[in-house]
């Protein structure tokens, strides 16, 4: 019974979310989906047409949604006898009501076209989803679609981060609309950060803001650079350490209010997205103790400017002339910014 009830799922939502030409009739023996289509042929084919031959005029009874599932009815979906029972039991764990959606989240996945390899690696890093029903499953990732993420991506993106389809739709919109009118990103870079970066979505807009503020106004870097490099994948300090590092040994400054300066500053990319070897190997060009004793005396400073009035930059002797030069000829959007830049760091 589980198994067919999975098949139906799949079917349903295989027709509702799926374009024709995966499952058309000329494609379907090519079926991307084999664990899907193993179960279709298998549990609709025989179970039920068995279940027709026996009763056809009571056959609609027999249409029952189960809400538990079998290790049968998972080896029949392509698990392995191992990975059955180990979701078996992980299912079997939950308590209460919510255990009946456990169902729905695997058709989910199947649909999405995750392997049954992947998809315990997914609900390994976040079981909240067996907990989650169908409907709420459909609405969160028929909004990720509507925001741009086709199936190649939202695919990948699940596969990395499967928490994103825990968040109501209302919070993935309240983060869409904070990075197009606080940050102000373009519809295709918002779509590229949370491609990137879902795990963004769950963090504190204050702290979103000042990170965005202290790169835009303090290093410089314009948007489209930051979406590139994947700012948000790395933490507020990750990137102070790292630019004041390199400022005070005279190897990045901030642009004047014309985007320039004296010296070619490496490209955002080139200082967060290496490792620390190669970043003070061919960036920095220091070696890692001196970093490490750096980053220590950075840290002190910072805690120190936390508990005073006032901005938390520790740098630049320059400070005070690159203000003037910024509050000459910003403009409204970039004024509302600095201010913001400006204020202390929100705990």
């Amino acid at each position: 019974m589980g198994a067919r009830s999975a098949a139906r799922q799949i079917l349903r939502w295989t027709v509702r979310h799926t374009t024709s030409s995966v499952f058309s009739p000329l494609q379907f023996e090519r079926c991307h989906h084999p664990a899907l289509c193993r179960l279709l042929c298998s549990t609709i084919t025989h179970s039920t047409v068995q279940s027709l031959d026996r009763d056809p005029e009571h056959a609609h009874l027999s249409e029952k949604p189960a809400s538990e599932l079998s290790l049968s009815s998972l080896t029949d979906m392509g698990f392995t006898a191992t990975q059955a029972e180990q979701l078996y039991e992980a299912v079997s764990s939950i308590r209460g009501r919510a255990a009946k959606h456990a169902l729905s989240t695997l058709t989910v996945l199947f649909v999405l076209g995750l392997n049954p390899t992947s998809m315990m690696k997914v609900l390994e890093k976040c079981p909240e989803l067996y907990t989650i029903k169908e409907t709420q499953l459909q609405e969160r990732i028929n909004n990720l679609r509507k925001l741009g993420l086709v199936e190649g991506s939202l695919h990948r993106m699940v596969a990395h981060y499967p928490q994103i389809l825990t968040l109501p739709v209302k919070t993935i919109k309240k983060g869409v609309t904070f990075f197009r009118e606080k940050c102000l990103f373009t519809v295709q870079q918002v779509t590229n950060i949370l491609r990137d970066s879902p795990a963004v979505m769950m963090e504190d807009h204050d702290q979103l803001e000042y990170k965005f503020q202290y790169v835009y106004f303090r290093m410089g870097v314009k948007q489209a650079e930051m979406v590139k490099c994947k700012l948000f994948r790395f933490t507020l300090d990750e990137v102070r350490y790292r630019h004041i590092f390199l400022e005070r040994r005279g190897l990045y400054e901030t642009p004047d209010k014309k985007g320039q300066t004296h010296i070619i500053n490496p490209k955002l990319e080139n200082i967060l997205n290496a490792n620390q070897e190669t970043f003070l190997t061919y960036v920095a060009r220091a070696t890692a103790e001196e970093y490490e004793v750096f980053k220590k005396l950075v840290a002190r400073e910072l805690l120190q400017q936390e508990v005073q009035p006032g901005r938390i930059v520790a740098d630049s002797e320059d400070e005070d002339e690159d203000d003037d030069d910024y509050d000459d000829d910003d403009d409204d959007n970039e004024s509302r910014g600095k201010s913001g830049y400006m204020k202390r760091r929100k705990k």
